[in-house]
């Protein structure tokens, strides 16, 4: 394993309640949508989160996935595990529906999914097709906008909501294509969605990583040397992992970034400031 690829911050095996950092979120209750596998930006977060004292709600997508995804559950003492795909009609206002009736409020969200079609993902803007962009949208970027408005009503006393964003959002990345305009499109609706909610004391942020070897990430083209460049440019002279970008999202959740919020967060080591 090389310095570029090591874990910088390892993620836990299991949680430990008697941690001197178990602390930091008790009491807080959150549900994190979008774990896949233990190398997922989801997991990272959930993992992260449960490690400072919160109570943790689970999704995944489908049945095919439950079984990589419930023993991640179990490892870190997930409460809740529930099926979500948010393109089947029904399926997030369950998720909702079971959190109010266990839970009864809400303290934070994580939205950790996106999708574009293959063709379309690997295509010129200028070429991708209506359906794509249209499912590439509705996965990662419209299902934000009903997550938080399902979980408002729970969020009586206040809360977090975290995206995950890119920096093809802000800068065209070579071979990011259709992704770069829906990513710019979700940092807007972080920042029209907060400049909502501020009064009733809901905070809401993009989290932008760098890249990270994941699934998801697997199916931009030519990725490896996506990861090469990142490597090469970023001041750090490494990629992030996915327990950086945990505990970040977790000083989100915690009082600590009670004065920010609509903000786009970078956690990928100082790549975004070089040209």
């Amino acid at each position: 394993m090389t310095s570029a690829t090591k874990p910088i911050d390892p993620l836990p095996k299991v949680w430990n309640p008697d941690s001197r950092i178990g602390e930091m979120l008790a009491g807080k209750r959150g549900l994190v949508v979008g774990v896949a596998n233990e190398q997922s930006i989801a997991f990272g977060c959930a993992a992260k989160l449960r490690a400072f004292g919160a109570e943790l709600a689970l999704t995944h997508l489908n049945e095919k996935a439950e079984k990589y995804v419930r023993p991640l559950a179990e490892q870190i003492g997930a409460s809740l595990l529930m099926p979500l795909d948010v393109e089947r009609p029904g399926e997030m206002e369950a998720v909702f529906e079971r959190i109010r009736a266990e839970w009864g409020r809400l303290d934070f969200i994580v939205h950790s999914i996106a999708y574009a079609p293959r063709d379309d993902l690997h295509g010129r803007v200028i070429d991708c097709s209506l359906s794509g962009f249209q499912q590439a949208m509705r996965v990662s970027c419209y299902s934000f906008i009903e997550m938080a408005r399902l979980a408002e009503p729970l969020m009586s006393d206040g809360g977090v909501m975290v995206t995950m964003s890119y920096y093809g959002a802000d800068k065209v990345v070579s071979n990011y294509n259709m992704m770069g305009p829906v990513k710019s499109a979700l940092q807007s609706t972080t920042r029209y969605l907060a400049a909502e909610l501020g009064e009733a004391g809901i905070r809401v942020y993009a989290v932008s990583p760098g890249p990270l070897k994941t699934r998801a990430a697997s199916g931009i083209a030519a990725f490896d040397d996506l990861v090469a460049d990142a490597v090469a440019r970023s001041p750090a002279g490494r990629l992030v992992d996915i327990a950086e970008i945990g505990r970040t999202v977790a000083f989100l959740v915690g009082g600590g970034a009670s004065g920010m919020t609509g903000d786009t967060i970078f956690v990928d080591a100082g790549l975004h400031n070089i040209a």
